[in-house]
């Protein structure tokens, strides 16, 4: 007779060894269960009380929901982790989408291996560190938590995190979906048409599903009038019919829930992370009949199952909190940090180019108001505490103890221009921090209804609502108003470059700045987002020269805002079409700044398509890569398609692959391709089937320019090879 509290635990072995299935093992927990036990896995464990404390308690312990002591199931024990684990001091590796700009999914699946180490060290099992959201539009004010523009690219990213932090911890992938704005993300309702919402918003989701996601995540936002919570054509209808998934849905937190029975119906299995609407309603509807058993049972299964599986065939031995902020994490937040730096510009000064730095440079000037502090980005709920950081200052002092290193600020732009002429070198660093975007914390049109009856209409309902939204004009973070730097920070780079020809440009953020008001001033341009705790030593390797500047543009820099889709951060209601971004810009024959896949690097490496094969199951291209430098670099082959029927022909990334080579080699290098951008899904019968148009095919270091060598698409059993199709730049 198995003894109460050992029930999970049995159930766990009966599936590791073979015994049971994960549905017969749920299905025998449920049949054990309380009414009570049942309907409390639908929500979380933590009472309503606890709402104003939740960003506190959230860097303390995990959010449990659906714990049954009485038979040992633990519940979902929640931690967020984005860029890191949110509980206790943990390594703070870079934001996400300074990991997209790694190209290397591999280095992505070994971030998601060390989250969840470190997760299921902190004592939770099911962690949030999964957002694909699509970049729309860079002035999003969380675009730093997600993997930029291009669906195949965010999807082979977060497919890489997946796999490596369901090895220890179940994965939440979020937000489902067409969420990224911030200021109105409660509110606002996103209509799109199908065709854009399956080939465009949805193909990354499916990808991390497929690679294992054990759980979804809902938005805030409605899509086509129902809010998520509630969009049964999505949660259900796609996600569970079409895709098959079988894990389970949890809302976003608090505010993500806006019917305690139809979001049931609907799909949403687990209100996070308090008991607020489900637990004073379900058991009247239960009970009444409103609300039928068989749905109830339903999610119940859904959740056991997903939770009985995962600790069945995860890794069996449990981390200790030595694995937490340990060396080899930092290494690897080092490592990051250095292939997700994007050199920009490289122009030289005098004989040589202005970076690497010289290696008989005697004297820096490190100039700015980020320069010394260890920028890590948003304060939200991504944001991670690590037992220590560094500065790009401290990073630079580092990395050349033999060298005279003054310091400014630059609020006295005379004196920065003073120092700046003093040094051999001036390197200014500016950008971004949490005041300038990211997670809003208090956002107007929250539905204050979730805290009780008392809330949900009436005068108090009315103050409530209108303090949130007098609050949220006052709170750091947010959309951003501009995609420029600051005036302060523009007029610093001006008086700098003026001082001292020999300007370095340091740009950190999470997502694009417009460059256009000074770029062509500054020999020297590199983005180094908000790179974790290890940054500055990071930043500092990829100045000396000691490490290649390995990253490349997971979004276009244009050279106007008006380039870019309208984004109105206080709009009720969006229209999300297929046209943004990099494709945006060539449609309308708009020249970027710096094209989507864009970076260089301190060598000069070639490539030439050889081959390649694709028919709606995907494909292969095979590209020879040749370093014609005198140092080891590395590159990212891009392959993209586009109908080049069309006048201004739409550049579809189809896939990639980052490779280093030593001075003077040569490789041929298989990339894997996606056939979806090539692909049309009829809505009628949900089948997929190529694209009407002449698609052709190029080899490319970023987003291509012009399709003059492109060849055409063919079928899996074709052969091509033309030597002129080439790319030969410093990569």
């Amino acid at each position: 007779m198995t003894a109460p509290g050992e029930a999970f635990d049995e159930a766990v072995q009966a599936v590791r060894t073979g015994g049971l299935t994960a549905d017969e093992a749920a299905d025998q927990l449920i049949d054990r269960m309380t009414d009570g036990e049942i309907l409390g896995l639908l929500d979380g464990d933590s009472p309503r009380v606890l709402l104003p404390f939740i960003p506190a308690l959230l860097g303390r312990r995990p959010f449990v929901a659906g714990a049954v002591p009485r038979l040992g199931i633990p519940g979902i024990r929640f931690s967020d982790g984005g860029r890191g684990v949110v509980i206790g001091a943990s390594t703070a590796f870079p934001v996400t989408i300074a990991r997209a700009a790694t190209w290397d999914p591999s280095l992505e699946e070994r971030v998601g291996v060390a989250i969840g180490l470190e997760t299921r060290a902190r004592g939770a099992n099911y962690s949030a560190s999964v957002c694909v959201n699509l970049l729309r539009h860079p002035g999003w004010g969380r675009a730093q938590e997600c993997y930029g523009e291009d669906p195949v690219l965010t999807g082979h990213m977060g497919s890489a995190i997946t796999r490596g932090v369901r090895l220890h911890v179940m994965a939440c992938v979020k937000h489902f979906a067409l969420n990224s704005m911030e200021n109105e993300r409660f509110e606002v309702d996103v209509a799109v048409d199908e065709h854009a919402l399956h080939e465009v918003y949805l193909p990354h989701f499916k990808a991390v599903v497929d690679a294992g996601a054990d759980s979804v995540m809902s938005s805030y936002n409605r899509v086509r009038g129902e809010y998520m919570d509630l969009n049964r054509a999505l949660l259900t209808d796609v996600l569970r019919q079409e895709w098959d998934f079988s894990g389970f849905v949890t809302s976003d937190w608090v505010f993500g829930t806006h019917d305690a029975v139809v979001s049931l119906e609907a799909g949403m299995d687990v209100e996070m992370p308090l008991r607020l609407l489900r637990a004073r309603e379900l058991p009247a509807a239960l009970g009444n009949g409103e609300l039928a058993r068989a749905t109830v049972l339903q999610s119940a299964r859904r959740i056991l199952r997903t939770c009985v599986l995962h600790a069945a065939t995860r890794e069996p031995s449990a981390p200790t909190a030595a694995v937490i902020a340990s060396q080899t994490h930092r290494a690897l937040a080092r490592r990051v940090a250095e292939e997700s730096i994007v050199l920009l510009k490289n122009a030289s000064v005098g004989e040589a180019p202005l970076l690497p730095l010289a290696p008989t440079t005697r004297h820096l000037a490190v100039i700015g108001r980020l320069a010394a502090s260890a920028n890590l980005g948003d304060h939200g709920s991504s944001r991670v505490r690590p037992p220590s950081t560094v500065s790009p200052l401290q990073g630079l002092r580092e990395a050349l103890p033999g060298v005279l290193i003054t310091t400014t600020t630059g609020r006295n732009e005379q004196r920065a221009a003073a120092m700046a002429a003093a040094a051999e070198t001036a390197i200014v660093v500016v950008g971004l921090d949490q005041h300038d975007e990211g997670e809003s914390v208090v956002t107007g049109g929250v539905d204050v209804g979730v805290l009780g009856r008392t809330f949900g209409s009436g005068p108090l309902r009315r103050v409530l609502i209108g303090l949130a939204h007098l609050a949220s004009r006052f709170v750091r973070g947010g959309d951003r108003s501009s995609l420029n730097l600051r005036p302060s920070d523009e007029r610093l780079i001006h008086t700098v470059v003026a001082a001292n020809p020999r300007t370095v440009v340091v740009l950190v953020g999470g997502s694009a700045i417009l460059t256009e008001n000074w770029r062509d001033r500054v020999p020297a341009l590199l983005i180094a987002w908000y790179g974790g705790m290890e940054g500055g030593r990071g930043l500092a390797s990829v100045l000396t020269g000691s490490e290649e500047p390995g990253g490349r543009l997971p979004f276009v820099l244009p050279t106007d805002a008006a380039h870019l889709p309208f984004f109105d951060s206080a709009a009720k209601s969006v229209v999300y079409d297929d046209q943004w971004g990099q494709r945006l810009l060539d449609g309308e024959g708009h020249r970027p700044a710096f094209p989507f896949g864009f970076g260089l690097g301190y060598t000069t490496i070639a490539h030439r398509l050889l081959d390649h094969s694709l028919d709606t199951a995907g494909g292969h291209a095979d590209v020879l890569v040749i370093n014609n430098g005198d140092r080891k670099g590395s590159t990212v082959i891009q392959i993209y398609a586009a109908d080049v029927s069309r006048r201004n022909p739409v550049a579809q990334l189809l896939g990639f692959k980052k490779v280093s080579l030593l001075p003077g080699a040569e490789m041929t290098a298989r990339v894997v391709l996606d056939a979806g951008p090539t692909l049309q899904r009829d809505p009628t019968t949900r089948r997929w089937s190529a694209r009407p148009g002449e698609w052709a095919l190029l080899a490319s270091q970023h987003s291509p320019d012009g399709w003059e060598n492109a060849v055409p698409l063919r079928p899996a059993d074709g052969q091509y090879t033309d030597d002129d199709t080439s790319d030969d730049h410093r990569a």
